[in-house]
């Protein structure tokens, strides 16, 4: 659900038209009083914010809802015939997650609005623990033994690799595709460097990256 808060009757009447026409549902109110009516009964997934109303203006209405746990993380695009830097400054700084300064298209607003839709949605945690070892892929931390230990980029990489497939043989080439990408023109030398550091810093960890000779590496079983 969309709740947009526009107090011209023929923009409010096309926006509404346009989100339901492609597949959203919307209500539009033309005050903050009545926006504030409709947060007590159910909470939208988005809010679409004039900055000139009547009453209450936009950004006091996007203050108050980002000072109440209860609205402070729906997303809120501001919609407004200001279009200058400092006006979206102001905007984005009280916490708006987008700003569209009138006129706009239709489809514009709609890509708009599914991107931010795109952002604000849980990111899944991955996360792969072997023995000691512990990684979190989402927030890109390694622990061992619970101790934190720092990785490159490539040797993050090559180490989730192994664990996404954990028991199964991976072959220098697939790990450069796979870490390197297809365009790397590197060496298979390139893995085993990187296998030798990534066993360094992992410590007693290190011995869970397996060498099957004359193929590859792998994280094998139950440690």
């Amino acid at each position: 659900m969309i709740y947009l808060v526009e107090d011209d009757k023929s923009n409010r009447e096309l926006v509404l038209y346009t989100l339901r026409a492609t597949g959203f549902e919307a209500v539009g109110f033309e005050r903050g009083e009545e926006l504030w009516q409709a947060l007590e009964e159910s909470l939208p997934s988005l809010i679409l914010l004039d900055i000139m109303l009547p009453g209450e203006d936009g950004l006091s209405i996007l203050k108050k809802l980002r000072s109440s746990s209860k609205t402070s993380r729906i997303p809120v695009i501001m919609l407004t015939a200001k279009g200058s830097e400092y006006d979206k400054v102001i905007g984005l700084d009280c916490g708006a997650d987008d700003y569209i300064p009138k006129p706009f298209g239709m489809m514009e607003l709609v890509s708009r609005i599914r991107a931010v839709l795109r952002r604000a949605q849980p990111q899944k945690i991955v996360e792969y623990r072997h023995g000691d070892l512990y990684v979190n892929a989402t927030n890109h931390t390694v622990r061992v033994g619970g101790e934190p230990v720092n990785l490159t980029l490539k040797e993050f990489d090559l180490l989730c690799y192994l664990l996404e497939c954990e028991g199964c043989v991976l072959t220098r080439d697939a790990i450069l595709n796979r870490v390197w990408g297809y365009e790397f023109d590197g060496e298979t030398r390139t893995v085993d460097v990187h296998i030798r550091t990534l066993r360094q810093k992992l410590g007693d960890c290190g011995q869970y990256i397996e060498t099957i000779r004359g193929v590859g590496y792998k994280i094998g079983g139950t440690p």
